[in-house]
């Protein structure tokens, strides 16, 4: 009869050596393109996602078995005590052991004796046999016995012996005990308390060992470090001297540093100074997989892959592959008219400015007949000022353009040029690891400069409008706060996280107006199915003081309310919100159904009467990023809307 001798006390805690690389495809064009990646690639990229979790979990599994034969090995190599070597000197072999429960077989049992076993074990040894005396001695009833009392957990090791008399033989079974444990002392955690891995430990000092009891502690630690993130872990070294204190040795897997390939136009540290993890410390799956959303959410990338790569040490270096895209734009445009002549525009911007991760956009327009309608506009963004990731970013514009002025029914109210001119400088720091708090200095001057056409209103340049025109034209100088948090699983097309923005803006340092603004916006998203996805928006807007037109809230239009036209809705208080189902199609298209609820009014809390639609909408993904086309039906009809970049 064979049975496994197991001569280590416990196994080994290997939680994983290996880490598959990530790979999926980043999601988006440059911000003045608002681009994005396709939809179905994302899912396709989170899919993977859920594949490569489960090749770590069995990679996991796998080496935590060669682990623990390891160091059942060294346990078997290493120094015994006394009992050890006594108990071996008298043990009969297996083979001997095998013959023997054959002469037994079919003889009556007279009595079964358990010899070895102390006071506080022998109960359990002798609840673990099913023969009797009185019974028919069972060879593999006895094998089964013999396994039972093993696996009670409290004994190294136990063989039968067989005492033959008149009456039939006397089956005595032989225990050596584990050792007595006397302390527990765990070594080399520095992620994990060292309290709060002892809470696992459930075998009790004072008490003969219980090795099953400790297996399952065992396994308990390494579902802690697993369920932390941090894979790497192993216990490298476990054992009990003669005295019987026991030692966890663990080992956390350390990241080396890291590496990046692929990259010809980014420089290294723009990539790695998204990394979450200081070289140095365990390795944390959880802080690498954030590492490459925020890669990702740069925008500069088509795929990024990461990987680990093993050193002699136990230590690894992550590996960061990347494909870049473009991130430079470039748009010449020009045309004629008889109204207003030839009409020009040049735009020219990158969101990877000299692969330093800067971004800069300057637009330049005119048009010949109308002398006064041109201008710029200009902004360089730099997201890493310092080590505190502050990020700043400054906007100078000078552009003087017609407006189109409807009123809430939809119709024409005039036609006027107006310029506004000045600039702005925004800071931003992270408060956490998806918030950030911003701080916004405005100084903007609007100007009607003058009456191009009538609608429903007279030359509102003459005179008799000047109240009109002081009430909305002159300098806005405005401190804006802001704080936002960002969960989102990639910023372009997300499909599970939410986005909090909480704005405050305060107008009247030395300006024309003096007045305050309080928005609210919450963005949700949820992941249905595989590659379903159901979006919330809710945004609420407060205003008091004297509000210019141009500050006033406005709701309509593709990036609101669909069905109505862009901003035909003004006021100093606004509200909206919108559901959306987004669903796959074909490749490369995605659809929507949606409904938007919204208004903007002038005074009170809430407004007398919301406005609403229903509609469909796709997403088609080419090269140039997502394009969008929505149709959306409210009280007075339907409209179609066409966006670059999708939609919230």
């Amino acid at each position: 009869m064979d049975m496994k001798r197991t001569r280590a006390l416990a196994g080994a805690i290997v939680l994983a050596t290996s880490f598959a690389g990530f790979s999926g495809s980043a999601a988006a064009e440059d911000a003045a393109l608002a681009a994005a990646e396709s939809a179905r690639e994302q899912h396709n990229a989170a899919q993977d996602a859920e594949e490569i979790q489960r090749v770590q979990n069995d990679a996991a599994d796998q080496t935590a078995s060669v682990a623990a034969a390891a160091v059942e090995k060294k346990a078997e190599e290493g120094t015994r005590d006394a009992r050890v070597q006594e108990w071996e000197k008298t043990r009969p072999d297996d083979k001997k052991l095998d013959e023997d429960t054959k002469i037994a077989e079919g003889k009556t049992i007279v009595d079964i004796v358990i010899t070895g076993a102390g006071s506080d074990t022998m109960a359990t040894a002798r609840e673990a046999v099913t023969q009797r005396a009185g019974d028919v001695y069972d060879a593999k009833k006895a094998a089964d016995d013999r396994s039972a009392i093993y696996d009670t957990g409290y004994f190294y090791d136990l063989y039968p012996s067989w005492e033959y008399v008149p009456e039939g033989v006397v089956l005595t079974y032989h225990v050596l005990e584990n050792p007595v444990l006397r302390s527990i002392k765990i070594e080399g955690n520095t992620v994990e308390k060292t309290e709060e891995l002892e809470k696992l430990i459930t075998v009790k000092t004072g008490r003969v060992l219980n090795g099953r009891e400790l297996q399952k502690n065992v396994s308990a630690l390494q579902e802690k470090y697993r369920a932390d993130g941090y894979i790497l872990a192993k216990i490298e070294d476990m054992n009990i001297d003669t005295n019987g204190d026991l030692k966890l040795k663990i080992n956390e897997g350390k990241l080396a540093g890291y590496a990046v390939k692929g990259n010809t136009k980014t420089k290294d540290y723009v990539i790695t100074r998204e990394m979450r993890q200081k070289p140095g410390e365990p390795f944390d799956v959880k802080l690498a997989r954030r590492s490459m959303q925020r890669v990702y959410n740069l925008g500069f990338f088509q795929d990024v892959n990461m990987k680990l790569n093993p050193q002699e040490d136990g230590s690894v270096i992550l590996e960061t592959d990347v494909v870049e895209k473009r991130t430079g734009n470039f748009g010449i445009g020009a045309g004629y008219s008889s109204s207003d002549g030839f009409i020009g525009m040049i735009n020219v911007g990158d969101s990877n400015f000299l692969g330093m991760g800067d971004a800069i956009n300057v637009l330049y327009e005119m048009s010949g007949k109308d002398t006064d309608a041109r201008g710029f506009s200009f902004s360089y963004t730099r997201p890493w000022l310092d080590k505190k990731e502050t990020s700043g970013t400054i906007r100078v514009y000078n552009r003087t353009s017609q407006y189109d002025d409807y009123n809430t029914d939809g119709n024409l109210i005039e036609k006027y040029m107006r310029k506004y001119s000045g600039g702005e400088l925004t800071l931003g720091r992270p408060a956490s690891e998806y918030s950030t708090n911003y701080i916004t200095l405005r100084n903007r001057k609007d100007e009607y400069e003058r009456h191009k056409g009538s609608g429903l209103i007279a030359d509102r340049s003459t005179p008799a409008y000047e109240a009109w025109r002081k009430a909305n034209f002159g300098t806005t100088r405005s401190i804006t706060l802001s704080h936002v948090t960002d969960t989102r699983d990639n910023i372009y097309n997300p499909t599970s996280g939410a986005v909090v923005n909480l704005v405050t803006e305060f107008a009247g340092f030395g300006g024309d107006f003096k007045y305050q603004k309080y928005t609210l916006e919450d963005k949700n998203f949820f992941k249905v199915g595989r590659a379903h996805t159901v979006a919330f928006r809710g945004q609420y807007g407060y205003g008091h003081g004297n509000i210019p037109e141009s500050n006033q809230y406005k709701v309509g239009g593709q990036d609101s309310l669909r069905g109505y036209r862009d901003d035909q809705f003004r006021g100093d208080h606004m509200f909206l919100t919108t559901l959306e189902y987004r669903f796959p199609l074909v490749k490369k298209m995605q659809g929507a159904v949606f409904t938007d609820w919204g208004a903007a009014w002038a005074s009170g809390f809430w407004p007398e009467n919301i406005k609403g639609s229903v509609g469909l909408g796709l997403q088609f993904d080419t090269p140039v990023g997502p394009l969008r086309l929505d149709y959306g039906r409210g009280k007075d009809g339907g409209r179609v809307h066409f966006s670059v970049g999708g939609s919230f």
